[in-house]
């Protein structure tokens, strides 16, 4: 079973299975990918549970991003996954034009924080060949 690079609140590698672009999780590697774990209630963390039907002995990833209202990008190549932000707090970020602390590396590789420029107008250049 290959594994896979999930980039969350943190940063996991677990085991997922990969197939045609979905990837699928054990319950156990689920909450170990994304901190949320498949109980009769739903998905539940921290004593919070949204409804969510699991069949079988496998959890779909996008399936379980749906019920928790954030959205899934899997690049298989890669084998990495993301998920945004719920979208509460991604409502929250844009009302209040705030970014969520992030590093980037500039041309030459080195590594600036996003608090460096705190106070200061910043312009982010994103690009994507994809």
């Amino acid at each position: 079973m290959p594994t896979i690079t999930v980039i969350n609140e943190d940063e996991c590698t677990v085991s997922a299975d990969l197939t045609d672009g979905r990837v699928s999780f054990t319950p156990l590697e689920l909450r170990d990918a994304i901190g949320w774990e498949v109980k009769s209630e739903g998905l539940c963390r921290e004593g919070v549970c949204v409804p969510f039907r699991n069949s079988g002995d496998r959890v779909d990833l996008d399936a379980a991003a749906e019920a928790l209202g954030r959205p899934v990008v899997v690049d298989a190549g890669a084998g990495v996954v993301a998920l945004a932000l719920p979208a509460e707090e991604r409502r929250r970020a844009l009302d209040a034009r705030t970014a969520p602390p992030f590093s980037l590396p500039d041309l030459d590789g080195m590594v600036h924080h996003l608090g460096e420029w705190r106070g200061r107008k910043k312009l982010l250049v994103a690009f994507s060949t994809w």
